[in-house]
C-alpha cells in the first residue's frame, strides 16, 4: 500500500536535498543543505519517535563529517570535534562516510567508512568508537580497494537481534557477526570474483549491495560487480539468479514491503550506463527465479543513465531511484509505473525513503 506522507533524503555531489510528499500527492523540496559538498550517506532515526536526522557531507579539503539535525533538517550541527575519526594507533585517515544506519536496539547506530571500517554508538550518537574486531580482522591486509576505494558501504542489522550484524565491503565481500561485532565471519560462498585466479575465493569479492527480505529474514539479495545472487540461509551461501536480466552488472538494490526485489542493470563494467540506452528497472516477485523489466514512465531511448549503489530505496511499496544525471524517479505501485519527480538535481549519490 502506498504511504501518503513520505520523506526522501537525497544526497548529491553538491549537497543534501529533502523532499516531502503530502496527502495530496504533491512533492516539496528543500535544499541544498551543505551546499557544494558531496553527501554520500544519510539516515532518519525514527525510533522512539525521536526523528533525528544524520548526514555525512564530505569536503575535499576538510574531509568527511557526521552531522546531526533535531528539527528534520532545518538546522544542522557542525561539531568542532569530529564525531567520526580514525584513532591514531590505526595509522589511517578517514576518507569517506558511506553508510549510516540503526543498530538492532533503540539506541545504537552504525557508520560504515573508507578505509573499510565500522564505527558504533550505543548512546544515540553521543559517543562513537571504532569496531576493533573488524579492524583487526586477519583478512584486512589482503583486502584491495575497489574503484570507489576500500569502503564498507552496506550495514544490515536486525531489530529483533542486536547481535546480528551483516556488512559488505568493496572489495572484501560479505562479513557477518553473531555477537554484536566482537568477531566476524566471512560469508561469500558462491559469489564470484571473476578477476581472481581463483574465481570463487573465500573473500575478495566486489560486492556492491546486499538487502534483506522484510518478512523472510533469512532471504537476502546481492548485487555483485558482475553477478546477482540470492541467499536463503541468512547470507551464508549464495546462488546466482540472473535469468531474464540484460546484464549482471549494477549497483543499486532494494526490497519493497511486499517482498519484491528491484535492481537497475548497467551495460557492463567498462561502460557503466543503462543497457542499450534504455532506463529499465528489473523486478522479481519470485525470489529471483525470474525478472521483469519495468518501463512505464521511464525513457526508453537515449537514456544513458548511471545509478549508484545507494541511489535506490523503498518504503512500503513505494520505490525511488536517482541517477548521476540528477534525475529522481518514483513508483507508488511497487514498480508498475514511474514518474520523474525532479529532473535537474546535481549528481545523485544516495536516496533514502521514509514514511512520516
Amino acid at each position: 500500500m502506498a504511504s501518503k506522507n513520505l520523506l526522501l533524503m537525497v544526497g548529491t555531489a553538491k549537497g543534501l536535498f529533502i523532499l516531502k510528499r503530502s496527502g495530496n500527492g504533491r512533492w516539496s523540496i528543500d535544499g541544498p543543505h551543505f551546499s557544494g559538498l558531496a553527501v554520500y550517506s544519510g539516515f532518519l532515526d525514527q525510533r522512539k519517535g525521536r526523528n533525528v536526522m544524520w548526514a555525512a557531507p564530505t569536503s575535499w579539503h576538510f574531509g568527511a563529517e557526521l552531522c546531526k539535525s533535531t528539527d528534520m533538517g532545518k538546522t544542522w550541527d557542525m561539531p568542532e570535534k569530529r564525531r567520526i575519526k580514525m584513532p591514531a594507533n590505526t595509522k589511517a585517515s578517514l576518507e569517506n562516510i558511506w553508510q549510516i544506519t540503526a543498530g538492532g536496539d533503540n539506541d545504537s547506530l552504525y557508520v560504515g567508512v573508507a578505509p573499510a571500517a565500522l564505527f558504533e554508538s550505543h548512546d544515540q550518537g553521543e559517543t562513537w568508537k571504532l569496531n576493533s574486531g573488524l579492524w583487526k580482522h586477519k583478512h584486512r591486509k589482503e583486502w584491495v580497494p575497489g574503484f570507489g576505494g576500500l569502503c564498507l558501504h552496506t550495514i544490515v542489522t536486525d531489530p529483533k537481534n542486536a547481535n546480528d550484524i551483516k556488512i559488505a565491503i568493496s572489495t572484501g565481500g560479505v562479513y557477518q557477526s553473531a555477537d554484536g561485532g566482537v568477531t566476524w565471519n566471512v560469508t561469500n560462498s558462491g559469489v564470484s570474483a571473476y578477476f581472481n585466479p581463483d574465481p570463487y575465493p573465500e573473500f575478495g569479492q566486489c560486492v556492491h549491495k546486499i538487502a534483506r527480505h522484510p518478512k523472510k529474514k533469512k532471504l537476502f539479495f546481492l548485487q555483485n560487480h558482475h553477478g546477482v545472487y540470492r541467499s536463503r540461509d541468512g547470507a551464508v551461501t549464495w546462488e546466482e539468479i540472473e535469468t531474464g536480466l540484460p546484464s549482471n552488472f549494477g549497483f543499486g538494490l532494494t526490497v519493497s514491503e511486499s517482498g519484491s526485489a528491484f535492481i537497475v542493470p548497467l551495460q557492463k563494467d567498462a561502460e557503466r550506463f543503462t543497457c542499450e540506452g534504455k532506463l529499465r528497472v528489473y523486478r522479481t516477485r519470485d525470489e529471483g527465479e525470474s525478472w521483469q523489466p519495468l518501463t512505464k514512465g521511464l525513457p526508453q531511448k537515449n537514456a544513458y543513465e548511471v545509478i549508484l549503489r545507494d541511489a535506490v530505496s523503498s518504503v512500503g511499496d513505494n520505490i525511488f531511484f536517482g541517477t548521476k544525471n540528477g534525475k529522481l524517479f518514483a513508483s507508488m505501485d511497487d514498480g508498475d509505473s514511474w514518474k520523474m519527480i525532479e529532473g535537474s538535481l546535481p549528481e545523485i549519490c544516495f536516496v533514502k525513503a521514509y514514511s512520516i
